[in-house]
């Protein structure tokens, strides 16, 4: 098993990061959930949540899968597919899930969801199993 990298400062869920998102995530059912409201100071236009930051939400969700089982993992390929808008002061959640594995690749989804349940933003995610080391 990999060594856990320290993500304190990560702008989705690193808890000393302040101007970071805060996104607590934590496993229910083999997936990986966390919730966050944005805010005014999340917004693309006027009134609507950035989908840079909807997306963002999206990948750190997926890369949780691995850190969450002491594998981290980076980013290799992200599709966003946007559903509806958000609103900033909405409560959303994401779920993410591991839906395969190729040696050192994961596949994964995560799904955006607004308080009433209807789907924000989706997204499916190739993330690589091994982090280079740092230097």
């Amino acid at each position: 098993m990999a060594a856990v990298r320290d993500a304190s400062s990560c702008f989705v869920c690193g808890r000393d990061n302040p101007i970071g998102l805060h996104v607590a995530f934590r496993t229910e059912d083999g997936r990986v959930v966390g919730e966050f409201t944005p805010s005014a100071l999340h917004v693309g236009f006027a009134g609507i949540v950035h989908g840079g930051i909807l997306a963002a939400v999206l990948d750190d969700a997926m890369a949780a899968l691995g850190y969450m089982r002491g594998e981290p993992t980076v980013t290799a390929r992200l599709a966003v597919r946007y559903r509806r808008p958000a609103r900033p002061g909405e409560p959303l959640r994401v779920e993410a899930s591991e839906t395969g594995r190729r040696g050192a690749l994961q596949q994964a989804r995560a799904v955006l969801r607004a308080a009433d349940g209807a789907v924000v933003a989706e997204a499916e995610g190739t993330l690589a199993a091994r982090v280079p080391a740092e230097g």
